[in-house]
C-alpha cells in the first residue's frame, strides 16, 4: 500500500480525491510508462487518484507526458500496455460523433459492448487489447475532467494489475487505427465498438434503454450489486471536496472519513454506520446525490456482494 500522508493533505486543499480499493501500486514518474503497475503486499490495497477541473494545458500539465506522451498515442500504445500519470476526459465531437468522450491529446474513447458496465468488467484481453489499448492510469494519477461529471468516472483492475479508466461504469479503450485527432474510425466495429459520450452511452447510436437493452448506467427492471462505490463529502457528486471510492468483495470498512454528502455507485450494496458492517444500516440502490436525504450521512463501512 504506497499512501503519502503529506503529499494528499496538501493535495486535499486543492483538488478531490479519488481513492479506490484495489490491488496495485505506484507507477513512478509523471508521464507515459509502459510497465505495469506492481501488486500490493495487501490483498486490498489502494489507488489515489486526484481530480482537476479544466484541460491538462489549462492545469499546466508537463508537455511529453500523461495524454500527451508519444507512446501514449493509439498506434503505438500495441506494443505494451501505457499507463498515464494524467488523463484528461473531455465532451467533445469527432467527426460525426457529438458528443463523444475525447482524451488530452485529441483521439476518441470507446466502450465495448462485450465489456460489462454493471459490474464494471473488461473482456478485452490479448489480441483484442493490443488492437484497442485499454486506457490505464497510473496509481496517485490525474484526472482533468473538461464536461465529464466525477460521479460518471471510475476505475477498474485488469487481470495484469493496472487500472483502467471507466465512464459510466463502461472501461474505455483507444483504437490502433485512429492515426490522427478527430478520427473514429472504431465506431460501429464489429457492431459492438462505439465512441463513448461523457455519461458512458453509445456515441451516435440510441441508448440502451431506447433499444430495449439494460442501460450502461445500471438502471434496470433488475438492480445488480454494485461492484465499487464512490464516497464524496458534499452533496451533489462536488470534485471541490474529498472523495473515496471502496470496492469489494465482502465488508469493507471506510479508511478516511465517516461523513460524506453524496454517493455514487453502480448498483445495490448496503451502507453500514458502524466499522466492520454493524450497526443501523441501509440499501442503496444507485446513485444518491444528497445522503441527508435519506437521513445516512456517516458511513464506516460498506459490504458489497461476494
Amino acid at each position: 500500500m504506497f499512501y503519502r500522508r503529506a503529499a494528499m493533505l496538501a493535495a486535499l486543499t486543492a483538488t478531490g480525491m479519488l481513492l479506490l480499493s484495489a490491488c496495485g501500486g505506484d507507477a513512478g514518474s509523471d508521464g507515459a510508462t509502459g510497465e505495469k503497475a506492481p501488486a500490493a503486499a495487501s490483498s486490498s490495497g489502494e489507488i489515489e487518484l486526484a481530480f482537476k477541473r479544466g484541460t491538462a494545458q489549462e492545469n499546466n500539465a508537463q508537455q511529453n507526458t500523461g495524454d500527451w506522451a508519444k507512446a501514449a498515442a493509439p498506434a503505438a500504445a500495441v506494443k505494451k500496455p501505457v499507463v498515464r500519470k494524467w488523463v484528461q476526459l473531455s465532451a467533445g465531437r469527432a467527426g460525426t460523433l457529438n458528443p463523444v468522450v475525447v482524451n488530452g491529446a485529441g483521439f476518441t474513447l470507446y466502450r465495448f459492448d462485450d465489456d460489462s458496465a454493471n459490474p464494471s468488467k473488461s473482456t478485452c484481453e490479448g489480441e483484442c487489447a493490443a488492437t484497442w489499448p485499454p486506457y490505464l492510469i497510473a496509481p496517485g494519477g490525474r484526472i482533468f475532467v473538461d464536461g465529464v461529471k466525477p460521479s460518471a468516472i471510475g476505475v477498474i483492475k485488469r487481470t495484469d494489475g493496472n487500472f483502467q479508466v471507466t465512464i459510466g461504469g463502461w472501461p474505455v479503450h483507444l483504437f490502433s487505427k485512429d492515426l490522427k485527432v478527430g478520427d473514429t474510425n472504431g465506431q460501429g466495429v464489429g457492431g459492438t465498438w462505439f465512441g463513448v459520450t461523457p455519461n458512458g452511452q453509445r456515441a451516435g447510436r440510441p441508448t440502451e434503454a431506447e433499444s430495449g437493452n439494460q442501460p450502461s448506467s445500471g438502471a434496470s427492471s433488475e438492480v445488480r450489486p454494485a461492484s465499487s462505490v464512490i464516497l464524496f463529502d458534499a452533496p451533489d457528486f462536488s470534485e471541490s471536496g474529498a472523495s473515496q471510492g471502496i470496492a469489494g468483495p465482502g465488508c469493507q470498512n471506510v479508511r478516511r472519513g465517516s461523513d460524506f454528502g453524496s454517493l455514487s455507485t453502480n448498483g445495490s450494496v448496503k451502507i453500514w454506520e458502524e466499522a466492520d458492517c454493524q450497526g443501523r444500516s441501509a440499501t442503496v440502490e444507485g446513485n444518491v446525490s444528497n445522503l441527508a436525504d435519506i437521513g445516512f450521512t456517516t458511513i464506516r463501512s460498506i459490504r458489497f456482494a461476494g
